[in-house]
């Protein structure tokens, strides 16, 4: 019996056999180059632009803090609101709407000259007490003065000024930025207005011209 030789491939089964994986290879080149593209990009962009996002590491730099406008104070107390039930205003405001005998307790005398008062007078049981700012502000002035009482001038926002006289022991000086409720000095006594014993005089000015503390505080 005569041996039968094994056949060669055909030339078609060759070219099925190039063709199975030349079309994967150029797919996975291509991939390749794309992903290196990709890469490329965000790392040029995550260095050319810190402030953007980092697509590869997650890394996003907290926004900026937009800070909102602080809350607008009121004027309050220029004394610890644990003491107003023992306040007393000896001498009023003068205004020259009010009565005959409101208008005539509202005078200030010295050596039979009378003046009309521009503030409050505020005695606590006719004791020392602390005096405190109305308002946050600044400092404008100090002027000592022996026989008035020393005095205290704070200016705040909306074109309000507070003036603290007669007062003893000044804890703050000029130029100093003050909160409110914050420790100015003590009330005390002065030979210029005897007759009122240990008080505060409290004056508000509104734009320069004296305005009754009454119209804003419930004496």
């Amino acid at each position: 019996m005569r041996e039968e030789k094994p056949k060669a491939p055909s030339q078609k089964n060759k070219s099925a056999k190039a063709k199975s994986w030349f079309w994967p290879v150029v797919y996975s080149g291509i991939a390749i180059v794309f992903v290196g593209m990709i890469w490329g990009y965000n790392a040029f962009m995550t260095e050319d632009s810190p402030g953007l996002t980092d697509v590869a590491n997650n890394d996003v730099k907290d926004p900026p803090i937009v800070q909102t406008n602080a809350v607008k104070e009121t004027l309050k107390y220029p004394f610890a609101e644990e003491v107003l039930d023992d306040v007393v205003i000896v001498q009023d405001y003068y205004d020259t709407e009010r009565d005959e005998a409101s208008r005539e307790n509202a005078l200030l005398v010295f050596n039979q000259t009378y003046v009309a008062n521009t503030g409050v007078s505020i005695s606590v049981q006719g004791e020392p007490f602390e005096v405190v700012a109305a308002l946050s502000g600044k400092v404008e002035s100090v002027v000592t003065d022996p026989f008035k009482g020393d005095e205290i001038t704070l200016s705040h926002a909306d074109g309000l000024t507070t003036i603290y006289r007669s007062v003893t022991g000044i804890q703050v000086k000029q130029g100093d930025e003050v909160s409110q409720g914050q420790a100015l000095a003590t009330a005390s006594e002065n030979g210029w207005n005897s007759t009122a014993g240990i008080h505060l005089l409290f004056e508000v000015q509104e734009n320069g011209v004296a305005i009754n503390p009454r119209s804003k505080l419930a004496f």
